[in-house]
């Protein structure tokens, strides 16, 4: 009875998969496999994924399994080709028609996304026939992955590894072409292949001592050569076996065994008798439960060193305390959540699960694991909504008070000395950073619960944070971000990747694409600068990465968290952009966590498509403006951190009464934090001089001032399509990241105001919806009327004369912040949204 034709879709998560290679087509005569071992009827997991879709039924194809393959010197190689010059070139001495043979069980280099080749081993050797059957490869080469340090997530726990040391990867495999198999390479578990001078180190001479698991950071002592043994010895039975699962995954991923001592430098010296009695007992049942459920199964001893192996694992022998102690599957290893200002010493436990029902005891047998043929739930699933809600965790607080507010460092504090006003005006500085930000506690708890959780589960989401500028959005996820970086760092959260697309710092919404894929990908762009690919390769990428089609090679298979912020400037008249970064997370377990940051808290509502909105989740965030007593509050926390350090007697730099006032003048208008920053920032520099405290007439006069400027009063006065055009401008210079913009492009943005800011402002008639269109004459005439002013600059010459009227560019002379504020006041909130104010 043939197998029903079903095709399935083979989620690769956890597996890193080659990119940039597509099932090649070669030469048959180049790879030629050995006699064949055994022979059945093909099922969907031989077949390449892009082959899947070809046929129509696997009822005439036969797979044929083989020990090795031998490859002529024509197939591909690791090395560069040849350049020549003149007529011919003598060819090279490794250019001798040697065959090169790959066994199963041979390490070898792997051509992936990465720089470097990769590291894997072949597991299994296969090839398909049948009628009008055309195979995109000779053979499928079954690969189990390795793991380059460089190939690890960016954040995550420091570690010192050899120069050329690899990890093995607890259970990633993969069908490839024999075309991206470079060369051999010799992998070794011996502390005598361990180098480390960076001279000394080659590509194919490799030094493995241990296990890990990418996705959750969690690294375990590995004797590779006995493992590979173990390995190969198990495969020569099942090739006698006709029926055996073939190709068996399972006989490469690596099982652990129970922990039945822990290693010699985590136990406490101070243990109690009692609990080490208990603990030895439950290991005990643990190991013969074990042993009764997988008899057959191969287990690698993991962070269990015998007196024997220590001295062939003495490179080990320095590892530090907080090293955890867990195991592999199909036992789920466990995290212990570090307690700030706790260091107490480590005891041998019984790993357990943190996220799973109480009745699941480690005395219990657990199952061999879930039907990899069952539909896995969605991340807004109903199933894993319930079980979110059932396993949250605690909201994590906001880091602790002592070091919210050092702002300044030790060697800006010698540079201003003790004087009180010098020190104010530098931590009321709107760049100045605090630790975290008060008044938003809250919003805090919430984001770094959502985002915790979805790296816990190991699952991507979206989550919707908005509120009007200045509302501490964007400086409340810097916060988040950096205490998970400290947690992953520390080992008490899973590692991720991170990037920041900002909408106003790329010069089109579809650059978005690339800054992703180098996350993705693992690409250090401080080393090596950023990737030159366009944004179309980029999107393809990330398309057959997100859906399982084509990873990245063993890079590729951690949690990667991205902070979106200025949505609204990634908005684009078909919101494909948007669509594609919050339809990825949906996928399951794609791992990828969306933090989208826009400045309306109606914007999928207004501007976003239904299949946009749909896409976006239910976990929306909003920040309210802030209060009067909020304001106050921000300010005297700043003014606070400026006088650590200094005597008791140090006078304070601005009244009670002053502050409040300017706060009250803030909260009245937008809330913004920036803004009363800014205004007692200048109020303490006008007083600087005078060596007083400021009072309220000071902030008055700095309001006056701020507000009755020649450039203010100047902007007030203009047409509605003036101010229209010196924001057209803006924006695009905000989008081109360059100040001189092509006229073309002016009159573009200015069209596309028009309908959004006409009558925008509520409080009078000076902006009426436009009766029709303005045409690019009427458009030159407001340009020219902004140039005589000298608001604007513009090219001049005979050489401008002869290129085309939208070729030649213009730039403000105005400051843009001022312009910004002033349009902002005059317009009203449309304005302000639109020119992120």
């Amino acid at each position: 009875m043939s197998e029903p034709n079903t095709h399935l879709r083979r989620s690769k998560r956890g597996q890193p998969v080659v990119a940039y290679i597509s099932s090649p087509s070669l030469i048959p005569a180049d790879i030629i496999p050995s006699n064949p071992l055994y022979s059945r009827p093909t099922r969907t997991q031989d077949l390449f994924e892009d082959e899947t879709s070809d046929l129509d039924s696997l009822e005439h194809l036969k797979t044929y399994f083989y020990q090795s393959y031998t490859r002529s010197s024509k197939a591909p190689s690791a090395r560069a080709p040849a350049r020549v010059y003149g007529r011919a070139a003598r060819p090279r001495q490794g250019d001798v028609d040697v065959p090169t043979v790959f066994n199963v069980g041979d390490t070898a280099l792997v051509k992936t996304g990465s720089r470097v080749p990769s590291v894997a081993v072949i597991t299994a050797i296969w090839n398909i026939d049948g009628e009008d059957f055309k195979p995109k490869a000779p053979l499928r080469i079954r690969v189990h992955w390795f793991v380059r340090p460089s190939e690890l997530p960016k954040i995550r726990a420091k570690r010192d590894f050899y120069e050329n040391e690899v990890l093995y990867n607890i259970s990633a495999c993969e069908t490839l072409s024999p075309s991206v198999i470079l060369a051999h390479c010799a992998v070794s578990s011996s502390p005598s292949k361990a180098i480390t001078i960076p001279e000394d180190a080659t590509s194919d001479d490799l030094y493995c001592r241990q296990a890990v698991d990418p996705m959750r950071g969690l690294y375990y002592q590995f004797q590779w050569d006995t493992f590979r043994l173990n390995a190969l010895a198990r495969i020569l039975p099942e090739q006698q076996d006709q029926s055996a699962n073939w190709p068996d995954d399972h006989v490469w991923t690596v099982k652990a065994a129970t922990v039945a001592r822990a290693t010699t430098s985590s136990r406490g010296d101070g243990e109690h008798p009692r609990k080490r009695r208990r603990i030895e007992r439950e290991v005990e049942n643990r190991s013969e439960s074990s042993d009764n459920a997988s008899e057959d199964e191969f287990e690698v001893p993991l962070n269990d060193v015998s007196d024997e192996e220590e001295d062939v694992l003495g490179a080990d022998e320095d590892e530090d305390e907080d090293d955890v102690v867990a195991e592999l599957a199909p036992r789920t290893p466990s995290r212990r959540r570090k307690r700030a200002g706790t260091s107490t010493p480590r005891t041998p436990r019984t790993p357990r699960t943190p996220r799973r029902a109480a009745s699941a005891t480690a005395d219990t047998p657990r199952r061999r694991g879930k039907d990899t043929s069952l539909a896995q739930p969605t991340p807004h699933s109903k199933a894993a909504l319930r079980r979110r809600k059932k396993t949250a965790l605690a909201v994590r607080p906001p880091p602790p008070a002592a070091g919210m507010l050092d702002v300044i460092d030790e060697g800006v504090a010698q540079e201003l000395g003790n004087d009180p006003w010098l020190r104010a005006m530098h931590v009321l500085h709107v760049a100045a950073r605090p630790g975290a930000l008060p008044c938003r506690e809250a919003e805090y708890g919430r984001v770094s619960h959502a985002v915790e959780e979805l790296l816990e589960e190991g699952s991507g989401g979206c989550i919707y944070i908005s509120g009007v500028p200045g509302t501490g959005k964007t400086a409340t996820v810097h916060a988040v971000v950096r205490e998970l970086k400290r947690m992953a760092e520390q080992n008490e959260a899973n590692p991720f990747a991170y990037v920041e697309i900002n909408g106003l710092k790329i010069p089109e919404p579809a650059a978005a694409y690339g800054l992703l894929w180098e996350a993705v990908s693992g690409h250090d762009a401080a080393r090596d600068g950023h990737m030159k690919i366009s944004a179309k390769e980029a999107l393809r990428l990330l398309s057959n990465h997100f859906s399982g089609t084509a990873r990245v090679g063993p890079a590729g298979g951690h949690a990667c968290v991205v902070l979106m912020d200025e949505l609204d400037q990634l908005m684009t008249t078909k919101q494909d952009v948007v669509y594609n970064f919050f339809n990825w997370p949906t996928l399951a377990g794609s791992k990828l966590v969306v933090l989208a940051v826009a400045n309306t808290m109606d914007l999928p509502e207004r501007v976003m498509s239904g299949r946009v909105r749909s896409r976006l989740g239910m976990v929306r965030i909003n920040f309210q403006p802030y209060t009067t007593p909020q304001l106050e509050q921000i300010v005297r926390a700043r003014l606070a951190s400026a006088k650590l350090g200094l005597p008791a007697d140090t006078p304070e730099v601005i009244a009670p009464d002053a502050l409040k006032f300017a706060a009250m003048k803030v909260s009245s208008i937008s809330g913004d934090a920036r803004r009363v920053l800014d205004i007692c920032r200048r109020t303490v520099e006008l007083v600087q001089s005078r060596g007083r405290m400021a009072r309220t007439e000071d902030v008055k006069a700095v309001i006056k001032d701020m507000q009755n400027s020649p450039t203010a009063a100047y902007l007030r006065e203009l047409s509605f399509h003036e101010r229209l055009m010196l924001a057209a401008l803006i924006k695009c210079v905000r989008k081109e990241g360059v100040e001189e913009i092509r006229w073309s492009e002016v009159q573009h943005q200015h069209l596309v105001y028009l309908n959004l800011l006409s009558g925008g402002n509520a409080d009078d008639d000076r902006d009426p919806a436009p009766a029709r269109r303005p045409t690019t004459d009427e458009l030159t005439l407001v340009l020219e009327s902004l140039l005589a002013s000298h608001a604007l600059i513009a090219e001049d010459g005979a050489a401008v004369a002869r290129k085309p009227e939208g070729e030649r560019r213009v730039a403000l002379n105005l400051e843009y912040a001022e312009v910004e504020r002033v349009l902002g006041e005059v317009g009203g909130r449309p304005w302000r949204n639109a020119l992120n104010v």
